[in-house]
């Protein structure tokens, strides 16, 4: 029980008078004052209602914020009762129409009109059963669906449905008794509803949502009318019964808190988490307690606000006979029985606060402002400025483990650098570290939070302190992460920043402080090994140089991995999981350097198992091997490097950079591999000239017989090439010039000019050639000759066909068709040339009327002829051409001379006879001879 003396009283509360509105004419200011007589009232959806003024037969009337009051007649004689829903604008009444005791309730609609009036949408009698009694409190509940009406017999009548409709609901006796019903409360708790029921000797509590509604007595005490209320969420929708000398609150089950205030209670209800009593401050005795306070209508009231979480008063006043205390408007309105309102209006959070601000300072007030500030919703920022100058008050008092903990409660709104300025002090870095503790785990700290915390504990040596605040999030991190490695790193706890970087997958720092600080090489390469493909590619990249110098064997290792069929260490997933996830084995050559073993070994491995390796992995393997045979100085591995590095050429993986290979191969001096290239890429005359810088007679002329067929000039530069030596060169001359005789390759004054040069070869070299030469020359003059004589023959015989043509008269004589073989019969077709046909035969078959069908094919053969000699006649840039490209020039000039190329129609320079033979002749054997030359 908590006694009310005890309890600090404040003024929260503004008291003014309700006045009339200015008129128009500046009138006006005077107290606003009701009708006399004036016994029921409530209030909700935005007006004031008052029932049962004297002498206006049973009118209800309605008063807006803007004071214009209206009315209609509700009952013939008075209103007994009121209750306005606040959630919907639905009023209930309970009055009479005629004298004796026949109380009707009625259910009114707000919003719609019925003649001007509002819409009544129900009416039946309050009547418990068949015994006529008078009502004594009404209560409806939220949802429409609940209404109960107390009587002054003890009964209550439960009215369940849709309570505007008589149709949609059901009356009945929910309670029976021998005391007045003087409270009712609905309340609605999630999906269960209670009712309690109130008499002037016990508190009663009733399930609604069960069926048979079971019930449960919970005090063996009641109170008067109107001394009973319901709280709001801020108490746990308690019921509040309020005795003369305590007041008493009750959940459906049980009873809870008592609070005893002296007084008689006149009346009771709830605001804004605020429990407001009107009562007497000495005894008295009236006439009924049922009655109310009418025996005391000439005494003076004190109404009284308290609010019961922070035990305090929040205001206090007299009035003059109260008739009712209103809430309405985010104000309480005070209904006097001469009429008056006044209003009594709450000052804001700040205004209260600045009320007791004088004595903030002390323990128990200071907690009283926190509470009073809470219970009003006061703003964190409101809050924390309460924190802040407690705060402040406690450090300038030298208690800065109280002031600390002031601070702590600022985190969020107050800047944190105003708290750790005040405590950087070496003496109270203890203070400093919580302050920053709680930084941190309310994840309100930056990166230089971060670094000042890990530096506090540093400077402490509190290495457990440490490894607390770096391990026990687990699930959420409270600080910058990044920001704590590199303090943890520069303080010199490694093994701190590992832990950090490896939790929370800060893979460069982790390494970095591996590599660098702890030198554990082996620990960063596995660590490496366990992280994804990009990532693992990444750090292999960055620290692969440092690996392979300390731990070539197993930075090898993992290299082979990485670049074939990489799977993170511990991961679980298949292999086919990551395909295509390979790294480019190119990339990572680098990182070998000065160390050849481990590259050479890399590079196989990756040849062997990835066919299509990048071209720099076969480049490289290349030129490593090459070295490797270079400087080898022992013959059984020298010649087993040979092979192997012969092999690498000759797998066809340097197309694509044959340049780059036979380089490498030239710079070593690895003839074999230079001449395998010079033969894969076709240059023959390379080869050759290679044989000839050694000297290699045998090497020169095998290779005019293997690709002599393909290019034809390398016999022409082998017979320069012999016939430039000095030494007795006569058989390989033989053997060349036996092979240019026999494909013709090159005219014999060419030849004869060549072996000119060497001092050695004799005439008897190239008597037979020579021999041979004129012989098949002679012989080819002896058939062009007789070509030509016939040639004349069948031109004479021509000509002379033509001339008699020409002028003596043809006979025909065939008797057959020259087309069908069948005798001639007339009409007949009959040509020159001899040939003779039936006409239809000739028609079906001729493809134009003045050509022999039989002659026609030859005849178009020779015309098309000419017509192409006439068409090329001048191509001169294909004869240059061809006479450059041809071995046998010859052939070319006497072709185009044929096609009439050589004809001129107009000669616009002659030279003399002589002189022009003599230089035409000269000319055509020297060109003759520079395009066999450059042929060769």
């Amino acid at each position: 029980m908590a006694a009310y003396l005890q309890w600090r009283r404040f003024v929260f509360f503004d008291r003014e008078m309700v006045k009339e509105p200015l008129g128009t004419d500046g009138a006006g200011g005077k107290p606003f004052a009701l009708p006399p007589g004036i016994t029921v009232c409530d209030s909700g959806r935005g007006s004031l209602v008052f029932g049962d003024i004297l002498d206006m037969e049973g009118q209800i009337w309605f008063l807006p914020r803007s004071l214009q009051l209206s009315s209609f007649q509700a009952y013939k004689l008075r209103v007994t009762h009121l209750y306005q829903l606040k959630q919907h604008s639905i009023l209930v009444s309970v009055g009479e129409d005629e004298e004796g005791i026949n109380p009707l309730v009625k259910v009114w609609n707000l919003e719609k009109r019925d003649g001007g009036n509002p819409l009544c949408t129900r009416i039946f009698p309050a009547i418990p059963g068949n015994k006529p009694t008078v009502v004594s409190c009404l209560t409806v509940h939220e949802n429409l669906n609940f209404m109960a009406i107390g009587f002054a017999d003890g009964s209550v009548v439960l009215t369940k449905g849709d309570i505007t409709r008589d149709r949609h609901s059901k009356t009945q006796i929910l309670h029976e008794g021998s005391y007045p019903v003087t409270g009712l409360a609905f309340r609605q708790s999630g999906k269960t509803t209670h009712l309690f029921v109130v008499t002037t000797e016990n508190i009663q509590s009733y399930m609604l949502s069960v069926k048979d509604y079971p019930h449960l007595e919970l005090d063996t005490h009641g109170c008067g009318l109107r001394c009973s209320s319901l709280s709001d969420p801020s108490q746990d929708l308690q019921f509040i019964v309020a005795g003369n000398e305590c007041v008493y609150l009750y959940q459906p089950d049980e009873r809870g808190p008592c609070f005893a205030f002296e007084g008689h209670k006149l009346i009771v209800h709830w605001y804004r988490g605020y429990l407001i009593i009107v009562s007497k401050d000495r005894k008295t005795s009236p006439k009924s307690e049922f009655a109310g306070n009418e025996a005391q209508n000439s005494d003076k009231q004190v109404l009284n606000i308290y609010d019961l979480c922070n035990k305090f008063i929040a205001y206090s006043s007299i009035f003059d006979d109260i008739v009712d205390v209103l809430a309405e408007w985010g104000s309480l309105y005070v209904l006097t029985r001469d009429g008056k309102i006044h209003v009594l209006q709450e000052k804001d959070t700040q205004t209260k606060l600045e009320a007791c601000k004088s004595m903030l300072f002390r323990k128990n007030l200071f907690e009283m402002a926190i509470n009073l500030a809470k219970s009003h919703h006061l703003d964190s920022d409101g809050l924390s400025e309460i924190f802040r100058q407690y705060g402040d008050h406690l450090y300038n008092k030298g208690n800065h483990d109280g002031a600390i903990q002031q601070y702590i409660r600022t985190i969020g709104k107050l800047e944190p650098s105003y708290v750790i300025r005040k405590f950087l002090d070496a003496q109270r870095i203890h203070n400093l570290t919580a302050y920053l503790q709680t930084l941190h785990l309310q994840s309100l700290a930056n990166a230089d939070h971060t670094t000042l915390l890990l530096n506090c504990y540093t400077k402490l040596k509190d290495s457990s302190k440490l490894e607390e605040f770096i391990k026990t999030s687990e699930s959420e991190v409270h600080f910058d992460v990044e920001t704590a490695i590199k303090v943890l790193r520069q303080a010199g706890y490694y093994s701190h920043a590992v832990y950090l970087a490896e939790k929370h997958a800060h893979h460069e720092w982790y390494l970095k402080i591996q590599l660098e600080d702890i030198k554990n090489y082996q620990e960063a390469l596995r660590y490496i090994g366990k992280l994804p493909f990009d990532q693992a590619e990444s750090n292999m990249k960055r620290y692969g140089k440092t690996l392979m110098h300390h731990v070539p064997n197993e930075t090898t290792e993992l290299l082979k991995v990485l670049c074939t069929d990489y799977q993170p260490a511990g991961d679980n997933e298949g292999p086919g999981m990551l395909d295509g996830k390979k790294a480019n084995s190119e990339e990572f050559i680098p990182v070998f350097a000065n160390n050849s073993r481990e590259l050479k070994a890399f590079l196989e491995h990756m040849t062997e198992v990835q066919a299509d390796s990048p071209q720099g992995v076969y480049d490289t393997l290349l030129e490593l091997r090459l070295q490797n045979w270079a400087h080898e100085q022992d013959e059984q591995i020298k010649e087993k490097l040979h092979i192997e590095t012969l092999t690498l050429l000759k797998s066809g993986r340097f197309k694509t950079v044959f340049d780059k290979a036979l380089v490498l191969c030239q710079m070593h001096n690895f003839k074999d591999g230079v001449l395998y290239l010079y033969e894969q890429g076709k240059l023959f005359q390379q080869i050759m000239h290679y044989h000839m810088q050694n000297e290699q007679y045998k090497k020169v002329i095998e290779v005019c017989e293997l690709y002599g067929d393909q290019e034809a000039c390398l016999w022409e530069q082998a017979l320069g090439y012999f016939a430039r030596k000095e030494e007795d060169c006569k058989e390989y001359i033989a053997a060349v010039l036996k092979h240019i005789e026999n494909k013709n390759l090159m005219p014999p004054l060419l030849v004869v000019q060549t072996l000119a040069h060497n001092s050695t070869a004799t005439l008897s070299v190239i008597k037979d050639y020579l021999v041979n030469k004129l012989q098949k020359q002679s012989r080819q003059i002896e058939q062009d000759e007789q070509r030509i004589q016939k040639y004349r023959e069948e031109t004479t015989r021509i000509r002379q066909e033509i001339e008699d043509l020409k002028s003596s008269p043809k006979i025909f004589q065939k008797t057959k068709c020259s087309i069908c073989t069948s005798a001639l019969e007339l009409p007949s077709v009959h040509f020159l040339c001899g040939h003779s046909f039936h006409q239809h035969c000739f028609e079906s078959y001729s493809e134009s009327d003045s050509e022999c069908p039989t002659c026609m094919p030859e005849n178009r053969k020779v015309m098309d002829m000419i017509r192409a000699q006439d068409q090329k006649r001048d191509l001169h840039d294909q004869f240059q051409h061809q006479l450059k490209c041809s071995s046998d020039g010859f052939s070319v000039v006497a072709d185009y001379f044929g096609r009439g190329v050589f004809n001129k129609l107009t000669i616009i320079t002659d030279l003399p006879a002589g002189k022009a033979a003599t230089t035409i002749e000269a000319g055509l054997q020297r060109e003759l001879l520079i395009h066999t030359k450059r042929s060769t």
